[in-house]
């Protein structure tokens, strides 16, 4: 016998998905779940049709809205659980099924039915006890995707009720049945249960949660319009659907719509839609040793100038950073725009344009020293950025992305400010990518280019995880615009920006007098981050590092459930930002 693990409701582990304001409101006599129902045991030419959605199962279309709604005839409940189904609770099962579908005959799951999927996946079958009484109950199985992706029927995903399709091998929570009570329904019990599905869902590592759902008040609107256009105006609540309202208001959305799901489902004139909710946190199966990380921790060096002779003494500054960062476990380190600077002193007496060639000469042995730090002390070093000069003499300015595997990435600064034009005669890159690394997709923009949002826009539609911002100001007016933007773009594009300056002044190389900086880890506003957006800050004008840890959990789950979605609300059918070449 399997004993089912009893919970309360409330304790379910960890979050809880919110359901929408409009859900609430509308959906609060609703008879929640089963996605699908079959007819039992009866004679195929027997069945009954019965409804496949949370808000009836009574096999007839019957508005539940909050005037009709029978909970209000519920005595004072004392206690409300949600438990693991048992055999033992066959009996009560029975009588709950018998007062939803009654018709005249006996319609019910057979003990044989419920014991087989007891004995081959009793953690996904649940009912819910109120006063120690069962009026409500979820059954759902296993199965792989490539079953579920396209058109299929409800005797199809469920072997023919035999439940021979589930396999503990597939990535997939199918529901093939949800029903509360007709005299507890208005009491949110189906979204309890609907939470701990998602819940096990994630639990469990599965891909998604899915199931077919009648459309029950199509039959009035079929005449009008396709099934899609009803889709979609029950989706803009200019009709009402009980089924289908109530599952969108639960995160689940329409996949695709199937014929034939129910061959005797004339009030949905045999269309059914393929619902799914997917699993943000799940995890392929993979082959790795190491599993990608949820939590990063970046490290940022707010760099002092100071003069160095050689490129030996200002690496040995470089190499104590990276070791102090590196002793944290970050996974991370920052580094200043021009961070080398330093450098340009032996050049002064040449102009300021052969200065600043100078300097590129030493970017090629730079960027060696700083691949063999990130193996020696296994970090990923942000290089910050240097002036490089290509094949064909033109010069840019340019950093490193140096993993701690011994590759690297270089990135190039797309928008070169007046100055750098004027002084130094600078070229803009013409790359924009993100990069791969073992533990986020990253982004980097060089100063100047933070302050233009589309680029940022076009490195979130690559998956962009945190962006690194090396920066370079002298005034506090020039410094105030980056950390604006930068806080901007984690707000709009909903991820991690972290911004690292440098401090302190060079008195003895031209254009590089001051500098002025407060380094800082910037997040999204939403309750899940700091209430300003700051994750963490370092000391103004002062050298310092700065370590700090982000959660890339919490962003999948802002992509979803944040009270705003930036990316998802965009209009695109309105304007776009792209490529043009």
């Amino acid at each position: 016998m399997f004993a089912a693990p009893r919970c309360t409701l409330g304790k379910l582990g960890g979050h809880l998905h919110a359901a929408s304001s409009a859900g609430r409101e509308e959906r609060r006599d609703t008879l929640f779940g089963g996605p699908n129902r079959p007819a039992m045991r009866k004679k195929p030419s027997e069945r009954r049709q019965v409804a496949l959605g949370d808000d009836n199962l009574t096999g007839k279309s019957v508005s539940l809205r909050p005037e009709n709604d029978k909970a209000m005839n519920v005595t004072k409940i004392n206690k409300v659980e949600i438990r693991n189904l048992q055999r033992e609770d066959y009996d009560q099962l029975a009588k709950s099924f018998t007062r939803v579908y009654a018709d005249g005959s006996d319609v019910f799951w057979t003990p044989e039915q419920i014991d087989k999927l007891i004995r081959i996946f009793p953690e996904g079958q649940i009912v819910v006890v109120v006063d120690d009484k069962i009026v409500g109950c979820a059954l759902s199985i296993i199965v792989d995707y490539d079953l579920v992706k396209g058109d299929h029927t409800y005797a199809q995903v469920t072997g023919n009720e035999t439940f021979d399709t589930h396999t503990r091998k597939g990535n997939i929570l199918y529901g093939i049945e949800v029903f509360i009570h007709p005299d507890y329904r208005g009491l949110r019990l189906g979204r309890r249960m609907y939470e701990y599905r998602k819940e096990l869902c994630e639990k469990l590592n599965l891909k998604a949660i899915m199931f077919g759902g009648r459309l029950p008040n199509y039959h009035k609107y079929a005449d009008k319009m396709r099934p899609k256009e009803y889709i979609d105006k029950v989706r803009k609540r200019e009709i009402y659907d009980p089924v289908l309202l109530f599952q969108l208001s639960n995160d689940f959305h329409v996949r695709k719509v199937m014929r034939n799901y129910l061959p005797n489902d004339e009030e949905s004139r045999h269309y059914a839609c393929l619902l799914q909710w997917d699993n943000i946190y799940y995890q392929a199966p993979t082959e790795e040793y190491v599993q990608p990380k949820t939590t990063v921790r970046v490290g940022l060096v707010q760099w002092q100038m100071r003069s160095y002779h050689t490129l030996d003494d200002l690496f040995e500054q470089v190499e104590f950073f990276v070791d102090s960062v590196s002793r944290y476990q970050s996974d991370f380190v920052l580094f200043p725009e021009y961070f080398n600077a330093p450098l340009m002193a032996r050049f002064n007496d040449a102009g300021e344009s052969q200065a600043i060639r100078g300097l590129a000469g030493y970017t090629d042995d730079i960027r060696e020293r700083f691949i063999g730090l990130a193996i020696k002390y296994n970090i990923n070093i942000v290089t910050g950025s240097m002036p490089y000069i290509r094949d064909d003499g033109q010069l840019y300015n340019v950093g490193f992305l140096c993993r701690r595997d011994g590759t690297y990435e270089m990135y190039e600064k797309i928008h070169v400010t007046p100055d750098e034009i004027k002084s130094w005669g600078l070229c803009g890159g013409s790359k924009i990518q993100t990069f791969e690394t073992d533990c986020a997709r990253i982004g980097i923009l060089i100063c100047y280019d933070v302050e233009f949002p589309e680029l940022s826009r076009l490195m979130a539609a690559e998956g962009m995880q945190i962006l690194f911002v090396p920066f370079l100001t002298d005034t506090q007016n020039a410094y105030s615009r980056v950390k604006v933007c930068a806080h901007a773009r984690a707000i709009e594009n909903e991820c991690y920006v972290v911004i690292a300056g440098s401090v302190g002044n060079l008195p003895r190389v031209h254009n590089m007098d001051i500098q002025y900086a407060q380094s800082g880890v910037f997040t999204p506003c939403d309750f899940y981050f700091p209430t300003d957006g700051t994750r963490a800050e370092a000391t103004p004008n002062t050298e310092m590092i700065l370590v700090s840890d982000v959660d890339l959990d919490r962003l999948n789950h802002l992509h979803t459930y944040g009270s705003v979605k930036n990316l998802k609300d965009r209009r695109n059918d309105l304007y776009e930002v792209r490529l043009k070449k």
